[in-house]
């Protein structure tokens, strides 16, 4: 019960809730505070007596030791670590993109993926970058782009792909020399 509230009040819980009551989250009372001030002052606690053993420890002149039981300091499985690194990072949709990079011949199929490879994945426009080696492949590709739109994201989660960007084969260099028309693009007229 709460400082504001009537002694012989209790709160309506479920649908009867005032429109003004939807928007506040329910204020903690009785037992929730003593929880919420127990699990504090036990946090505090810790704290103290992890400075605490790390002064004496100093004191003794060795310095941080390992001791019987766990803490920040113990290694860590190689998955476990790389795991964290993610999440506190917020690296997640970009590692599972590449995950999926690297599974690309199982999810477009053999062929598609000899003949097709994708490039880089732009987080911010959530945009799927593929080049492919022959006009006739990508034409294909962006036939399929849709269905493979769809189908990353049931592996990456809904929204992770937007769009699906086929690049074609890229032409030889442009050379300048006595030997070109003006006005012509050279070899790229017939590329791409």
């Amino acid at each position: 019960m709460s400082a504001g509230e009537p002694a012989g009040e209790k709160k309506v819980s479920g649908g009867a809730r005032k429109a003004g009551d939807a928007q506040r989250a329910p204020e903690p009372s009785g037992v929730d505070l003593a929880r919420v001030a127990l699990r504090a002052a036990k946090e505090q606690a810790r704290a103290r007596g992890d400075a605490a053993r790390q002064k004496k420890q100093v004191r003794r002149g060795g310095g941080l030791r390992s001791g019987a039981r766990a803490d920040g300091r113990d290694p860590m499985a190689l998955g476990a670590a790389i795991n964290r690194l993610i999440n506190e990072r917020g690296w997640e949709t970009p590692a599972a993109v590449g995950g999926v990079m690297g599974r690309w011949p199982q999810i477009v199929g053999e062929d598609l993926a000899k003949h097709c490879v994708p490039q880089r994945y732009d987080e911010d426009e959530r945009v799927l970058s593929v080049s492919c080696d022959s006009t006739a492949w990508a034409t294909q590709l962006r036939l399929l782009a849709p269905t493979l739109v769809a189908r990353l994201n049931e592996d990456l989660g809904h929204g992770t792909v937007r769009l699906l960007k086929v690049n074609g084969p890229a032409g030889p260099a442009r050379r300048y020399g006595p030997l070109r028309a003006p006005g012509s693009t050279g070899p790229g007229d017939t590329y791409g």
